[in-house]
């Protein structure tokens, strides 16, 4: 300690009188209780530093998580090591777990489960539209099936996934190939999908894939593809982000990398329709997965609030 206050002078003399004359002269001299003068007796080494006043802060928390919370935490994550933290906590909470998302959070990165990662530049984004109802704008767009999870050489899969920005609801739907014919079924039975729960497509929201226009072709840039065709058919509105600017559909490329985490870096494929399959049970699920923006609850019990 760099500095010596009064209080801690005045402790001093205290101690040496008592050392000199006693701890009953020292407690008339000074008007101080015994057990005043016996406290700091008993914590004086011969320095003024050992006289100063130590932290009243407490060792502990009331609210603390609980030895059987931290076991429940370690052994489920155990057996689901890639789960994102809200899938994890929903889990959590099917085994009793009472504590908010957040709380979670900070006592799993003191546990060591998460990393502090590099700092990232933010980009200044003007503020988003918000949408007001289910089907305003659906967001669309094609993740390459990791090769990794493809047994079978030579053979590329790809995920079609449209996301209601009002309520985060999802459809998925496999297929071999990345072209307009593909994107144009995907989105009569997307269109399909969300009939079913409610609501009607009034807009879809693409990037400029040669699957969803030929803006950027050289010889086709006049041309409907099948996909704009399939959507003017449908009543639906197709509207196209910024060229190069991925974040304009972030909804969408978020629900993708979620879709890594959840899905592909565990699941393996032996055939498409072993894909399909697969495909078809995690779009049940993701959809039952509880989301911050939606208050904590799933897209399927967001539409039926």
């Amino acid at each position: 300690m760099n500095k010596i206050t009064q209080d801690m002078k005045y402790r001093q003399s205290l101690i040496n009188y008592t050392l000199k004359h006693g701890v009953s002269k020292a407690s008339r001299k000074y008007n101080k209780a015994r057990s005043y003068i016996y406290f700091w007796l008993n914590r004086y080494d011969g320095t003024p530093e050992s006289l100063a006043c130590q932290s009243r802060r407490p060792h502990g928390h009331p609210k603390a998580h609980t030895e059987a919370e931290l076991k429940l935490i370690r052994d489920v994550r155990r057996r689901n090591p890639n789960l994102g933290i809200l899938e994890f906590w929903y889990r959590l909470t099917l085994n009793g777990y009472q504590r908010p998302t957040g709380s979670l959070y900070r006592v799993m990165k003191r546990l060591g489960y998460f990393q502090a990662g590099q700092p990232k530049k933010k980009n200044v984004s003007k503020p988003m539209e918000q949408m007001q109802h289910p089907g305003q704008r659906v967001q669309i767009d094609v993740k390459y099936v990791p090769l990794l999870c493809i047994t079978t050489k030579g053979e590329r899969y790809y995920q079609f996934t449209a996301i209601d920005e009002y309520s985060r609801l999802r459809y998925l739907e496999a297929f071999e190939e990345k072209s307009t014919y593909s994107a144009a079924v995907f989105l009569k039975n997307a269109a399909a999908f969300f009939k079913k729960h409610g609501f009607d497509i009034e807009c879809v929201q693409t990037d400029n894939g040669f699957e969803f226009t030929n803006r950027f072709s050289q010889s086709k840039r006049n041309t409907q593809t099948l996909f704009e065709a399939t959507a003017a058919n449908l009543g639906i509105r197709h509207k196209l982000i910024r060229p190069y600017t991925p974040r304009h559909n972030g909804k969408v490329e978020r629900s993708h990398r979620e879709d890594q985490k959840r899905f592909y870096s565990s699941h393996s494929f032996f055939s498409f329709q072993d894909y399909v399959t697969q495909l078809k049970a995690y779009l049940y699920r993701s959809n039952s997965i509880p989301m911050r923006p939606l208050g904590y609850l799933s897209p399927i019990e967001y539409l039926k609030r």
